[in-house]
């Protein structure tokens, strides 16, 4: 598999892109081989295109965001996957529960003697 890897320091994200297998995690430091970085910071991708076309062609496959890097630079074609978080629906529930619930002023204070 062809993912990024966390190598930046502390609020300085630096990535370094990897054929690792699957199994592995991203911070266990095992892998096959750099095929290229990506400084978030900066927004600066580079690769190697010879040698990810030659592992893509063994058949590894890219995580979502690699896919979508590829794709920029037209190393690979195809549409871009969507990699954000799916944003959850309003429940209708909980808003109807909302309107329905009596404001402050509409209940009765108990009287104190």
């Amino acid at each position: 598999m062809i993912r990024l890897q966390r190598v930046g320091r502390k609020n300085v994200p630096h990535f370094r892109v990897l054929l690792t297998d699957k199994k592995n995690s991203t911070k266990s430091g095992k892998f096959l081989e750099i095929l290229g970085s990506y400084d978030a910071g900066k927004g600066k991708f580079e690769i190697k295109a010879d040698r990810v076309k030659h592992w893509l062609a063994m058949g590894s496959r890219p995580s979502d965001t690699i896919h979508n890097f590829l794709l920029d630079e037209k190393i690979l074609t195809g549409k871009k996957i969507n990699v954000l978080p799916k944003k959850r629906p309003i429940k209708k529930e909980a808003t109807e529960t909302a309107i329905e619930t009596p404001s402050a002023e509409a209940i009765p204070l108990p009287a104190t003697v």
